[in-house]
């Protein structure tokens, strides 16, 4: 049962009207908020400080991103191609192209406490999409197949659950995390969606305390779920298809949160904020975040 919170405001701090805006990330060095519009391959940034935001790459698309420890940025693009991106360029090729993902493209990403990337895939007429293991030294593996959509992932704030989505099972699993080793074992459904309208889940993100964050598409919002996967609050926004999010801490202390949408080629259909990227001030810590340092040895 929904416990009442708090009714939140949310806030477009920027309207790319983005096709499929995802894969929000605070830069807690920068103070700034990174995300990508993965079908016209563009990535953009927000600084809250100024309000200041702007589109700095046009190129590829880009299915999700990490921060690298030494301030460039891993994108992970379409036919498993992966780089190092700085200073406006690609400064290194960690994955030119994986054989099995030519057809396909990166979904979702997500640094792991040892500098490797756990990075899912789409699925394409011939099969279903995949979840890989990006190690620090540029190889990777196979973790998981026959997903439907490779989607939002997260940590418990101790390091010993690792949460994945699946939105075409609309389902949120967890994993036994085995956090020196990068791991993952005992798979089982934390949230279950197929009986209840609560939209698909999409991107997530965790708490400082542990509860799960679910972005719904179609649902028009942002779903708090408990450590036992019960329901808590949902937080509604303007427009259906909400991707992703990401927690932040303001240059003030502030804690609030970022949640992308899609579809902002339809606004006349699906209203005029379709496509924008919100501020949802929930005041509340966001929980692990980690950067890789893929190919930094």
């Amino acid at each position: 049962m929904s416990k009442s919170l708090k009714p939140v405001e949310p806030r477009v701090i920027a309207d790319y009207a983005c096709e499929c805006g995802e894969n929000p990330l605070w830069h807690p060095d920068e103070r700034r908020l990174y995300w990508t519009d993965i079908p016209t391959g563009r990535l953009f940034r927000y600084d809250p400080a100024t309000g200041e935001h702007a589109c700095f790459y046009e190129d590829r698309p880009v299915g999700g991103f990490t921060f690298q420890a030494d301030g460039s940025l891993l994108l992970f693009r379409d036919k498993g191609n992966v780089v190092v991106w700085r200073d406006g360029g690609v400064a290194a090729t960690v994955i030119d192209e994986l054989p099995d993902e030519v057809a396909s493209r990166f979904n979702d990403v997500c640094a792991d406490p040892l500098g490797g990337v756990y990075c899912g895939t789409m699925p394409t007429p011939d099969r279903k999409g995949r979840l890989y293991h990006l190690h620090r030294d540029g190889s990777i593996g196979l973790l998981l197949e026959d997903i439907g959509c490779s989607n939002g992932m997260g940590y418990s704030p101790d390091l010993q659950s690792f949460y994945y989505t699946d939105s075409t099972a609309k389902a949120i699993y967890t994993f036994d995390l085995h956090a020196d080793t990068a791991e993952l074992s005992n798979q089982r459904v934390f949230v279950d969606t197929t009986d209840v309208h609560a939209g698909v889940p999409d991107g997530m993100t965790t708490s400082a305390s542990g509860e799960v964050f679910s972005a719904t598409w179609g649902a028009s919002a942002v779903v708090r779920y408990g450590l036992d996967g019960a329901e808590i609050e949902r937080y509604t926004l303007p427009v259906p298809n909400i991707t992703s999010l990401c927690f932040a801490t303001l240059a003030d202390g502030r804690h609030t949160a970022y949640a992308t949408s899609a579809m902002g080629q339809k606004k006349d259909e699906l209203g005029p904020d379709a496509g924008a990227t919100f501020e949802l001030p929930l005041g509340v810590a966001g929980g692990p975040e980690f950067r890789s340092r893929v190919g930094m040895g």
